[in-house]
């Protein structure tokens, strides 16, 4: 099985690849983000490990690099950064799993293992409400052939809406599956992230086509 180590300290890269080489893996080194995002898209490797701060790219942009090339070998994020919301930007740019350092070298063999076994995921099909689009693999919006920038959480909260078109979805559901799992605030942060989207996917054009269903939830409509 065949390893792209993305990290910059020296110490660790060198025990993660005589760890990993005892355990059968044969495993390749890149000490910066540019050079990692070369490997990953010259050379076939069965999954990858990826530091976030790193020189040259940060983890973030190697991943979404990947992604936006079509590679969609498992990507598994190892970093010092244990935010809720730093996870949920590794998982929004299509990172497959996340481990916190420091870590148990057993867990990340074990957790290397289960993504080798599931392989590659599927490219995701770009979604399209009405005049609204979205492309998963290059992280793009775009509302009649204009280009809408949203953060990363806005991007996952309008790929969910778009994934239920005219369904009324709640709270939870949007919580559940936009947010980290973990996540224990108040799930009226939904509220404020639906007015960010419509004041950059509505409002500029005329729209109303997130709706609020009072007491319930709210939907995403193609046609108004």
């Amino acid at each position: 099985m065949r390893v792209l180590l993305v990290e910059d300290e020296r110490r660790l890269a060198e025990a993660v690849r005589h760890g990993l080489a005892a355990e059968g893996f044969n495993v390749d080194w890149a000490d910066n983000g540019v050079d990692g995002l070369w490997k990953a898209k010259e050379q076939q490797y069965d999954v990858v490990v990826l530091d976030i701060m790193l020189p040259g790219l940060n983890g973030y942009k190697v991943c979404e690099g990947m992604r936006a090339a079509g590679i969609w070998t498992p990507v598994l994020m190892l970093t010092a950064k244990d935010g809720e919301y730093d996870q949920a930007d590794a998982f929004d740019l299509g990172a497959d799993d996340y481990l916190i350092k420091p870590f148990s070298f057993i867990v990340l063999v074990a957790r290397l293992r289960a993504l080798v076994r599931r392989g590659a995921p599927e490219r995701p099909v770009a979604l399209s409400v009405g005049d609204l689009s979205l492309d998963p693999v290059r992280h793009r919006v775009d509302r009649g052939g204009t280009q809408i920038a949203l953060t990363p959480r806005e991007f996952g909260l309008l790929e969910f809406l778009m994934r239920h078109p005219d369904e009324v979805v709640t709270k939870t559901q949007i919580v559940d599956a936009v947010w980290d799992a973990a996540f224990e605030g108040d799930h009226n942060v939904v509220e404020v992230y639906i007015g960010y989207l419509r004041k950059k996917i509505d409002q500029p054009f005329g729209r109303t086509s997130i709706r609020t269903v009072r007491g319930v939830g709210y939907r995403l409509v193609g046609r108004e």
